[in-house]
């Protein structure tokens, strides 16, 4: 990981709401954005933030997502997920995030990420699905 990341460090991302990541069980009438789109939102924006800083072979993986969702969402509206990194202790990064539309704060949230090597993450993976073969 670069010395550039930093805490304090932030990024924003903007979303229009699309039917895909509303829910549906209450009707057409009431489609709202979901909290599994919310959470999937936000590690994609943490990890963005992640990947400006990377060494080559880098990635990261997330590990806790701590969530209050606070308001609906329409469909067709525009969200802005801003992410900050809150503690820094490699491989472990911890994030503060916001999440708004065009009137309310509609989600808060921690999310906690752990840099990894890829070329190792791999191998971990592959050791996995030995023991897992093993089983059978």
């Amino acid at each position: 990981m670069k010395d550039t990341l930093k805490v304090g460090s932030h990024h924003s991302v903007n979303h229009v709401v699309e039917a895909g990541k509303t829910i549906s069980f209450m009707g057409d009438d009431l489609r709202i954005y979901s909290t599994p789109s919310m959470v999937f939102d936000l590690e994609i924006a943490c990890r963005q933030l992640l990947s400006f800083h990377h060494d080559s072979g880098e990635d990261s993986v997330g590990s806790r997502v701590e969530i209050d969702h606070l308001a609906p969402t329409l469909l067709g509206q525009t969200i802005e997920i801003h992410c900050t990194v809150k503690e820094l202790n490699l491989p472990r990064v911890v994030f503060q995030v916001e999440i708004k539309d065009e009137v309310d704060l509609i989600g808060s949230a921690v999310h906690t990420r752990f840099v990894v090597d890829v070329l190792k993450q791999k191998s971990r993976i592959e050791k996995k699905k030995e023991r897992i073969l093993n089983l059978k």
